[in-house]
């Protein structure tokens, strides 16, 4: 068990996070104290006890997040533009392919992402991800639980 401050939070970007992470968060909170926030659009049912339900605007479950997240929390979610400015914010940030999003890694991906999107403006088309694998949500458990130690440390 990894003692965490109580005011700690997790906060799920809930709109893409697949189910298997968030169970993994949930096992993961019954035995270690954090709070498990989830922000998702109306359009998503997620079965989470805490959890801010947002409009269908664009960015609203982006802002939610940003709303709710202070310094030492851990926020996951797949849009490394969140990521980085919860990072900003002095969060940790995981995505749900156990990413661990940092300073030192931010630059490359969001280059990657502009490059993306001009491609993709211009008419051409990008690989979207693959299928979900068991050692996807290891990889992701043992990240989550490495920036669980970092926060409990904070």
């Amino acid at each position: 068990m990894i003692e965490v401050n109580a005011l700690f939070k997790v906060i799920v970007d809930a709109d893409a996070c697949p189910k298997t992470c968030l169970r993994v968060l949930q096992k993961h909170q019954r035995l270690n104290n954090y709070r498990l926030l989830t922000v998702a659009s109306v359009d998503h049912r997620i079965q989470n006890s805490d959890h801010i339900m947002v409009g269908k605007g664009a960015d609203a479950a982006d802002l939610a997040v940003m709303n709710n997240t202070s310094a030492g929390d851990i926020v996951v979610t797949q849009d490394w533009g969140l990521a980085a400015l919860v990072l900003g914010k002095g969060a940790l940030a995981l995505s749900p392919s156990g990413r661990i999003y940092s300073e030192q890694n931010m630059d490359f991906l969001l280059e990657e992402r502009f490059l993306k999107a001009k491609h993709r403006r211009a008419g051409g088309r990008t690989r979207g991800p693959s299928a979900r694998t068991n050692q996807d949500d290891q990889r992701f458990e043992h990240s989550f639980l490495e920036l669980l130690k970092q926060a409990s440390t904070q």
